[in-house]
């Protein structure tokens, strides 16, 4: 007796599903990559108010506010530079054929999952579970 696959079966994406989430993946990574730029530019250049005066109470405040201001901006730098990596990571399981398989359960990731986050390794159900 034959047995057919059912779509609940399949065991990867098809070849033109890998295509459209790699133009997803491209597309999320080339914003991100623009993002990062733009944060490291901005803890890069000193604060756009910065005066030339030698002292005031107005001007240590400043220091503070832009050191303040370059700290956060440097932690929104890094998980930007995680996320483009994640992104990278995710391109090279597309090219392996292995992208959209759960790492926990083995399963498929569902494409709405993987709409929304194109470089998860983890389907729902092992998601939920690892919040537990």
């Amino acid at each position: 007796m034959a047995t057919t696959t059912t779509p609940a079966e399949k065991t990867r994406y098809s070849d033109e599903e890998l295509l459209e989430f790699k133009e997803l993946i491209i597309s999320k990574m080339t914003k991100a990559k623009d993002e990062l730029d733009y944060l490291q530019d901005s803890i890069k250049s000193p604060g756009e108010n910065a005066t030339d005066d030698t002292f005031s109470a107005n001007k240590l405040l400043e220091d503070n506010s832009i050191s303040t201001e370059k700290e956060h901006m440097s932690q929104l730098a890094e998980r930007q530079r995680k996320f483009v990596k994640n992104l990278e990571d995710a391109l090279v399981r597309i090219e392996n054929k292995t992208y959209g398989i759960c790492k926990e359960t083995g399963k498929l990731i569902s494409k709405e999952r993987l709409r929304a986050v194109p470089h998860t390794t983890l389907s729902m159900e092992a998601k939920l579970k690892q919040s537990r």
